[in-house]
């Protein structure tokens, strides 16, 4: 993280000797307060000559005018270099998550975790432009300020920089107390919003059994940790009190005290109202600001740093992806559970679709049709029991090897080309290498990849390979429709049925010799949907189909009825005369003619 800090300062260097410059012309009235002041009371109104000390004020006043016209241009450029800092906390976070799920294909994501994230990322983005804002300003205001004094009473400096200064130290000495006091605060308060979020998703269970004694002692101690980490958090808070007493306010009692020694030296009274003005008017607010700054927003940033650093971590290195000699599909007596505690949505199922079969797979809603889908295509790891693909483990197979097209198709913002091609893959390019086959980033499953919007190199099918695939799978008047090829897509124009052609015709091209398609053709009528099934089962490979109508389970050289636990395997005909479930499924479709 800390190479993330250096980083926004030195990216645009410009921007900051932009604020050094302006940082000049907005401290100049803490170097000539004290200054003015002094001379337009001893040379001005207490000898009599109030233009001299009027001329004082005014170019006091004109000082401050500059100062403001100054600050307005030192916080553009300060959020010149805080928006960047924030892109590059948020491509960190992304990343890391991406990287994360990438390693884990499956496992649940925790989308309330990535949302904290994403708030800390805007908190260190404010903090950071506060703290680079804070610390230029505290540096040029006491150069200035000692400057000034200096000028002003050498004497008067003796009396306020070593009071100050010991403030300064105490402050900054303080600084690491805080900061753990501060991350342990942030986490408290974390653990006990998630505790209590998961608390009010349960309400319903635990009145029901009885549990709201014992689950208000269970959140009574969260939120005792909670106050005492707050606690804390004050006690550390309180030296920064004491800081600012020392260094800003002792000054003034020191000049006060120190007022006889002054004049004997030669000093007017002028010069220690000028004196008095530089603590008061610009040192202590200084450090004041500096206080508030580095202990409010440097704590918070240091803090929000950590959490996103902690969320960022690299996952453990994926294993080795394996290319499958075949797309044959085996399944041993897996079992698979969304949760320790869940009953298994499949549970001991061994299964064999040799290479070239054309497998349908039925059942009522909730079965783990689609569970299973998942567990083939490798986004799903089986709690027990292997899955395997081509002799290697589903969830281990190169890209190239699967699609799987769900439900709802994804189509991205690109070109009718750029969405169609997106998965095909030059016969000279290895897929282990290019990002676009990973299937941690299959356009099917990330929303937010957008690979229309990149450079593309041209590579892919050409022209009569597209037209081929657009008939076989009767897309034909999809592409009329949106303009031809090169026409620019916007997904939400497109009907459910047009997109999950698209999709379709994208696994088509595909290399892949394993097609899954769950449920990916409920949107197209019965007669584009038998068509496309045809185009696929025509294609070569091993297709399995999620059936959303009987039809597609007549078509199938095989049908698998799952039921929970239960599954039976056979034709259409042998299950229609041996399976009392499949039967009633059967008569609860609607009739529809064998295409």
């Amino acid at each position: 993280m800390r190479a993330l800090l250096w980083r926004a300062l030195r990216r645009e260097p410009g921007q900051l000797v932009r604020i050094c410059l302006w940082s000049l012309v907005e401290a100049a009235p803490a170097f000539l307060i004290g200054l003015a002041v002094a001379r337009a009371i001893e040379d001005g109104f207490a000898a009599a000559r109030v233009d001299v000390g009027l001329a004082w004020l005014a170019a006091l006043g004109l000082a401050w005018v500059l100062a403001a016209v100054a600050a307005r241009q030192i916080v553009l450029a300060v959020a010149a270099i805080a928006e960047p800092f924030r892109d590059d906390l948020l491509t960190h976070v992304v990343g890391g998550a991406v990287r994360r799920a990438a390693a884990t294909p499956g496992a649940a994501q925790d989308s309330a975790a990535v949302t904290r994230v994403g708030l800390q990322v805007e908190l260190a983005r404010d903090a950071f432009a506060a703290v680079v804002t804070t610390v230029r300003g505290f540096a040029f205001t006491v150069v200035s300020v000692v400057l000034g004094l200096l000028t002003l009473a050498p004497g008067a400096a003796l009396l306020v920089l070593p009071p100050f200064a010991a403030g300064l130290v105490l402050f900054l000495a303080s600084l690491p107390l805080l900061t753990r006091r501060q991350r342990e605060f942030l986490l408290a308060d974390e653990r006990l919003a998630e505790e209590m979020t998961a608390m009010a998703g349960g309400l319903r269970d635990i009145v029901a059994c009885g549990a709201e004694e014992r689950q208000g002692a269970r959140m009574a101690t969260h939120v005792e940790a909670q106050a005492s980490a707050a606690r804390a958090l004050a006690r550390a808070t309180a030296v920064r009190t004491a800081a600012l007493g020392v260094g800003g306010w002792l000054p003034v009692v020191l000049v006060l005290a120190g007022t006889p020694w002054l004049l004997s030296g030669g000093a007017g009274a002028g010069v220690v109202v000028g004196a008095l003005a530089y603590v008061t008017q610009s040192l202590a607010p200084a450090l004041g600001g500096l206080v508030q700054g580095l202990g409010v927003s440097g704590i918070q940033l240091a803090a929000s740093l950590d959490r996103i650093t902690a969320a960022a971590q690299p996952p453990p290195l994926r294993p080795t992806r394996l290319r499958p000699a075949s797309a044959e599909v085996r399944l041993r007596e897996v079992t698979f559970a969304y949760g320790p505690h869940s009953a298994p949505v499949v549970d001991g199922l061994s299964l064999h679709v040799p290479e070239g079969e054309h497998l349908a797979v039925v059942g009522p809603s909730g079965a783990g049709k689609s569970t299973l889908a998942s567990l083939i295509s490798g986004l799903l790891r089986p709690d027990a029991g292997e899955v395997l693909v081509g002799g290697v483990p589903a969830d281990r197979a190169e890209p190239a090897a699967r699609v799987l097209i769900p439900q709802e198709a994804y189509v991205f913002r690109g070109t009718l080309r750029e969405n169609l091609a997106y998965l095909s893959t030059p016969p000279d390019h290895d897929p282990d290498h290019d990002p676009d086959h990973d299937p941690d980033h299959d356009p099917d499953h990330d929303p937010d990849h957008d690979p229309g919007d990149g450079d593309s190199d041209g590579a892919g099918p050409g022209a009569a390979e597209l037209d081929a695939a657009v008939r076989a799978l009767g897309a034909a008047d999809l592409v009329a429709a949106v303009g031809g090829y090169d026409a620019r897509l916007d997904p939400g124009a497109l009907s459910a049925g047009q997109r999950q052609l698209v999709a379709l015709v994208r696994a088509y091209l595909s290399p892949a010799r394993l097609i899954i398609l769950d449920e990916a053709t409920c949107h197209l009528d019965p007669a584009a949907e038998a068509l496309v099934e045809h185009a696929f089962a025509a294609r070569g490979g091993t297709l399995v189909v999620v059936a959303h109508r009987i039809t597609s389970a007549r078509r199938a050289g095989r049908v698998l009825l799952m039921d929970g636990g239960r599954v039976q395997a056979g034709t259409h005909d042998e299950l229609v005369h041996t399976s009392s479930l499949y039967a009633d499924l059967v008569g609860h479709w609607q009739p529809e003619p064998v295409s």
